[in-house]
């Protein structure tokens, strides 16, 4: 199915502006479900109710709220915030150059594809193939449905890839977290883990092996369901001996280092494209295909 673009913008540093196209770069893969009355397998519609007034209150009356002390908040009509938001604007206005290792990942929200929009396949070449012989990246900020977003552009697989990020205050403060610093090591645990790292070690990083072994088993359950068959439940799953001793966890985990890791991933990957064979895994594809010239008109961050 050919990629639907969500939107469209303009890079921009120096003298130079590059047309381009905004492409979704993930789709969540979760099972989501509903909320069904048993009874008559109807599905329940959600009401806004007030429990000061003990009434109903529909969602056009409704206005929003900043709770600025406990239960005291400061009320806003939509033409209030639409008043705040950043003026609408299309343009990507690349602020600094950085090197990409100097990001730490954790600012990192969400992914976009981008793509030369037209007239702007030139440019787009030129930028995409000087970022990646710079090995440096793109900090800008840019404007999405009023929100103002600080953004990364990166080269990528032959073209740029476009981050929304976190601003720095957004980021919680590690300290707060208790790191164990004062925890004692033994003689030789440091030399069994790093035997161990190196024993787990990959040269480069393989996504297609890790599948979402729980979403397999909840479509499974789901096609059993929609064929009619009887749905059982799983063997309980062993559980893990409570580690007490790490020297000894270590060298266990060392001696029992020779897994079909390879097999299991296989094994899951045969499932998933079995169930892409059943009719509820048909519907849904139906489904995402006629939701598809949706998106195009606008995105969703």
């Amino acid at each position: 199915m050919p990629a639907h673009s969500i939107g469209s913008a303009n890079i921009s540093f120096g003298l130079v502006s590059i047309p381009i196209k905004m492409f979704t770069a993930a789709s969540p893969g979760g099972v989501s479900f509903n909320q069904i009355h048993p009874k008559c397998g109807g599905r329940i519609k959600q009401q806004q109710i007030c429990p000061t007034c003990n009434e109903v209150v529909e969602r056009s009356a409704l206005v929003k709220g900043y709770e600025f002390a406990k239960d005291q908040y400061v009320q806003f009509t939509d033409d209030e915030l639409k008043a705040l938001e950043g003026e609408a604007s299309r343009m990507i206005d690349i602020a600094e150059f950085v090197p990409l290792d100097q990001v730490d990942p954790i600012y990192f929200e969400k992914t976009y594809y981008l793509g030369p929009d037209k007239g702007g396949e030139k440019a787009y070449r030129l930028l995409a193939d000087t970022m990646k012989g710079s090995s440096r990246v793109a900090l800008a900020k840019y404007v999405m449905r009023g929100k103002e977003n600080l953004v990364l552009i990166r080269a990528s697989e032959n073209g740029l890839m476009l981050h929304t990020m976190f601003f720095a205050d957004e980021i919680r403060d590690f300290s707060e977290v208790d790191k164990g610093e004062n925890a004692k090591l033994k003689p030789g645990e440091m030399e069994l883990a790093q035997r161990l790292v190196n024993e787990l070690a990959s040269e480069k990083f393989e996504p297609g092996k890790y599948t979402d072994e729980y979403r397999g088993r909840v479509l499974e359950a789901v096609e059993a369901k929609v064929e009619g068959k009887q749905v059982t439940s799983l063997a309980p799953q062993a559980q893990r001996a409570q580690v007490i001793d790490l020297m000894d966890a270590l060298k266990q985990s060392l001696g029992k280092r020779r897994g079909s890791d390879g097999k299991a991933a296989d094994g899951a990957a045969a499932k998933s494209s079995d169930l892409e064979k059943k009719p509820a895994a048909r519907a849904r594809q139906k489904a995402a295909a006629e939701a598809s010239p949706k998106k195009a008109s606008g995105g969703k961050r």
